[in-house]
């Protein structure tokens, strides 16, 4: 399958970039970025051409790998998934459930193949303790803290733009929503409350009743970062394993089962369709914060 790649910050360097490159059955056609000096660089690493025009690199590909921010992915992959190329998404999918609905929508219209990086959902650890969870059924509540520290000098990706508009909600919170929704089900309603700095605390009323609770950020103090899980139910405590993993070896994964699809196989559980829910979550928490009420989703 040949691929292009767009972006060329810290991510397309250390997780797409190696995986395009290692993958067997994936021909790493070419790279465009918003700044050409970057997208030579990594152009030059992997031996293959940086594009001045992306309209070009899609048309010379079966595929796009996109490493950008949600606002500039957006509109790139509905402009992709239109004109018929398979996709490899990071989350969230796009800013605004409309946008991440009309990305899903074309990609069904035209029978494509995705896939988004929920890193986690992508390493054996995960996906077997939601298997587990999924069988033993029964849950009742569900609580994830996801806190990070990333505007420090050391951290690449504190220096994004959007993660510091957006916060914890936008950029962990898909994380966290990947936990809880293949064990407790679709959200049906939204509240939450914002504290200090970007911390964000949420309650999602699942479909069969049950509750979750999400605490998120990535300007908390560093001696108050973790990730934390729990599941609670009529099988008593559950709690994730601590997955190992790599980047690009969990995007080797998500290629795996992209071209899978693209082959008439099995769909990816975090294709754009669930990516598209995700967004639509976030969505309805930003406005449950702002405006201080509960947000039903649905319905």
């Amino acid at each position: 399958m040949r691929f292009g790649l767009f972006g060329t910050g810290p991510w397309a360097h250390i997780a797409h970039a190696p995986a395009l490159a290692a993958h067997a059955d994936v021909e790493f056609v070419g790279v465009w970025g918003r700044d050409q000096a970057k997208a030579a660089e990594l152009a030059g690493k992997y031996d293959i051409r940086a594009y001045e025009d992306d309209s070009e690199l899609l048309a010379d590909v079966d595929a796009v790998a996109i490493a950008l921010p949600p606002h500039v992915q957006g509109p790139l992959a509905l402009r992709a998934a239109e004109a018929g190329k398979h996709l490899v998404l990071d989350k969230p999918v796009a800013l605004t459930a409309e946008d991440a609905e009309a990305i899903a929508a074309a990609v069904e219209e035209r029978d494509l193949a995705s896939v988004v990086f929920f890193t986690r959902r992508f390493t054996p650890e995960t996906e077997g303790f939601l298997a587990e969870a999924v069988a033993a059924g029964g849950w009742t509540e569900a609580r994830v803290d996801h806190l990070g520290s990333i505007f420090t000098d050391d951290n690449p990706f504190g220096a994004s733009p959007w993660r510091r508009e957006r916060g914890g909600l936008w950029d962990v919170g898909p994380h966290a929503l990947a936990l809880v929704l293949p064990v407790l089900g679709p959200v049906t309603e939204v509240a939450g409350m914002a504290g200090e700095r970007d911390l964000t605390h949420l309650v999602l009323r699942h479909e069969g009743g049950a509750i979750s609770r999400l605490t998120l950020s990535v300007d908390a103090p560093p001696a108050a970062a973790r990730e934390e899980a729990l599941f609670a139910g009529e099988a008593g405590l559950a709690v994730p394993p601590r997955a190992q993993w790599r980047p690009e070896v969990a995007l080797g994964r998500a290629l795996d089962q992209l071209i899978t699809a693209a082959g008439g196989g099995a769909r990816p559980d975090c294709d754009v369709r669930f990516g598209a829910s995700v967004t639509a979550i976030l969505a309805a928490a930003d406005r449950a914060v702002r405006e201080r009420t509960t947000v039903r989703i649905g319905g």
